[in-house]
């Protein structure tokens, strides 16, 4: 049973972007270029692909990577990890989404060190750039703590910049605390068995993000700031922007 394990739970379908993670990017499956990279920058951590389809275990298996085969009607991301950890048996997940193709070193390093404190959860966050992508519902924002906890995630742009009646320009988030959230998380092993046990939130369902469930139930979640560049795959638009970083 290890201690840490890298699970990277893979849906076949999107509704922004069908069969993203079969996007080929310069001749490769956008999942293989996530797993690369995971290789490359956690070579001593043991990775997984708990997938939902034949397919992408083919795929990730086909270029020498180990898949978990887990049911297609899972309700979130985090299911399908409790599943695959009962495979798995770590003692603590790294949770890499399957469209982070930038993930670093530096930040499966910081969720390693703050998943063994005593929140049972662990994120990352990095500061917004622009207003525009402040206000984009797409980009999910958080506010944390002088202490590092979490206080809340949202669609909508937080803090709210009343004095301006929300009018917040480029200058304004990039003095404030703006801050996106990254799909980067820790779980210890055992609490991944008492989420996926509780009921999804109210303000999960109204936000569509089920890192609420976590907070509206009482348990803290631990985040750190990154300031490593991501992209993070949810169109095909963001295809074109990974494929023009790589060059």
């Amino acid at each position: 049973m290890p201690a840490f394990a890298i699970i990277v739970p893979c849906r076949l379908e999107s509704t922004r972007f069908p069969r993203k993670l079969l996007h080929r990017i310069k001749g490769k499956e956008l999942v293989l270029w996530v797993a690369e990279r995971i290789t490359a920058e956690a070579p001593d951590l043991p990775l997984w692909f708990a997938v939902d389809h034949p397919l992408l275990a083919e795929c990730v298996e086909g270029a020498g990577y180990r898949a978990i085969l887990t049911e297609a009607a899972h309700p979130s991301g985090t299911d399908r990890l409790a599943e695959a950890n009962r495979t798995v048996r770590a003692s603590y997940v790294i949770n890499v989404q399957a469209d982070e193709p930038l993930v670093t070193g530096a930040q499966i390093r910081a969720l390693a060190k703050m998943i063994q404190g005593d929140a049972p959860m662990a994120t990352l966050c990095t500061p917004f750039q622009t207003a525009a992508d402040f206000r984009n519902p797409n980009q999910v924002k958080v506010v944390r703590s002088v202490t590092g906890r979490a206080l809340y995630f949202s669609r909508a742009s937080i803090p709210y910049a009343r004095d301006r009646s929300g009018a917040a320009d480029d200058a304004w988030v990039g003095a404030n605390p703006c801050y996106k959230h990254l799909g980067l998380y820790a779980y210890q092993g055992d609490f991944l068995e008492r989420f996926v046990r509780l009921p999804p939130g109210h303000l999960e369902q109204i936000e569509k993000l089920e890192q609420l469930r976590v907070l509206e139930n009482g348990f803290p979640i631990a985040i750190d700031v990154t300031d490593d560049p991501t992209i993070g795959v949810d169109t095909a638009e963001d295809a074109a922007k990974f494929e023009q970083w790589i060059g």
